[in-house]
């Protein structure tokens, strides 16, 4: 593969990508923070994580905190690998231009 068939479709959509980066950065993330910092509805945001665990890049925990249900969301080594593969991708994809303010 090369060029733009090495973008991991997966990964390229904003919401997964949104996600997917976030998550990059922290430990975990509950669905609410998650629902929050990349501003989408719970129904939207249930059916791109489902994309997400089914691909093997997140890891979804259900449990409950002072008797509320609780979903928590982590990164996956495979989720960690793929990010930084998408992201090799897109600046091969790009050939180390720098876009222009």
């Amino acid at each position: 593969m090369s060029g733009i068939s090495k973008i991991d479709d997966v990964i390229h959509g904003r919401i997964w990508l949104g996600v997917v980066t976030y998550l990059a950065n922290v430990e975990a993330a509950d669905f609410t923070e998650l629902k929050t910092v990349l501003e989408t509805t719970q129904g939207n945001l249930s059916v791109h994580l489902r994309k997400l665990e089914d691909a093997g890049y997140i890891a979804i925990e259900k449990q409950f905190k002072a008797r509320k249900p609780l979903t928590l969301v982590r990164l996956t080594q495979t989720g960690r690998a793929a990010l930084a593969e998408y992201i090799t991708a897109l600046d091969a994809l790009l050939g180390g231009v720098k876009p222009q303010p």
